[in-house]
């Protein structure tokens, strides 16, 4: 019993970043139709860049603060600079150019940092927390907790606020929005902007827990692509509940069958959804996006 609590605590704390980054991808696919491959990327950056400003001497809550602004001008510049002068390209483009900007984001942090692993400290401790047997990092809280509250922001936020339901009519149709005077312009950036905004956070978060180096965001977008097909691709709930599905099958197959095929779990749910249900578990049997 220890052991399935531990691996069920395990599977929802990386789920929960996992989740994350899946609503980074939903946000973007939503507003602009662009499946972002560089969202790993912005994970990245809000995992490095709070590492060096804090060993710079910088607060960790105001390191942490600038790592996302850094994330929101990268996303920014991403959709200002390449996805918005392609706007008309086929979507196949589109996605060549969103990985094409993750290998260079990728290398620009080589440069700018360096190829070894960093860590931050944990923001609550290190002390294990004991529960039914199994051991709980206070990080993972942080964790849970944030992912919690980011769902419920953007819930509040796309429900019950006038540009969350302009982003909305955005995603419905682009043309009807632009009709009734919504700058489709403007939204798009802000689905960048904030999309970055959650993986950087996601970055911050855990850190402490699995170190970050120039290169984790390649695996993580995969998940997280993983994870948002599950629930359904363009659906925020699906996200979530595809990132803890992910996290949990992810601990699970490492703890009970073999912990080196642990990243291939993200392979296989991408192939079990193309082959048995395309829509993933929220999404509609049939899209038409015009």
């Amino acid at each position: 019993m220890a052991d399935f609590l531990q691996f069920a605590f395990s599977g929802l704390t990386v789920g929960a970043i996992y989740a994350l980054v899946a609503l980074g991808f939903t946000i973007i696919y939503n507003a602009s139709d662009v499946v972002n491959f560089a969202q790993g990327e912005f994970v990245m950056i809000g995992g490095m860049v709070t590492v060096f400003a804090y060993a710079a001497g910088l607060p960790l809550p105001v390191a942490a603060l600038l790592a996302v602004i850094v994330a929101v001008f990268v996303g920014l510049a991403l959709e200002w600079l390449a996805i918005e002068p392609a706007r008309d390209a086929p979507p196949v483009t589109l996605i060549i150019i969103t990985i094409g900007a993750s290998i260079f984001l990728r290398g620009l942090a080589q440069v700018v940092f360096d190829k070894q692993f960093h860590s931050l400290p944990a923001f609550s401790g290190d002390e294990p927390i004991r529960i039914g047997g199994a051991a709980l990092l206070p990080q993972s809280f942080w964790v849970l907790g944030s992912a919690i509250v980011i769902f419920l922001a953007l819930y509040a936020f796309f429900n019950h606020t006038l540009t969350g339901k302009a982003v909305l009519a955005t995603a419905a149709n682009r043309f009807a929005a632009r009709l009734v005077g919504i700058n489709t312009t403007f939204v798009m950036a802000l689905s960048f902007a904030v999309s970055a905004a959650i993986g950087a956070i996601a970055g911050v978060l855990v850190t402490p827990i699995t170190l970050t180096s120039y290169d984790v965001g390649t695996l993580l977008a995969l998940k997280g692509f993983a994870s948002a097909m599950l629930g359904g691709m363009g659906n925020p709930i699906g996200a979530v509940i595809g990132g803890l599905l992910v996290g949990l099958l992810e601990a699970f197959g490492a703890g009970y069958i073999n912990s080196e095929y642990k990243d291939a779990i993200a392979f296989l749910v991408i192939l079990g959804v193309l082959f048995v249900m395309p829509q993933g578990l929220f999404g509609r049997s049939h899209t038409e996006r015009v």
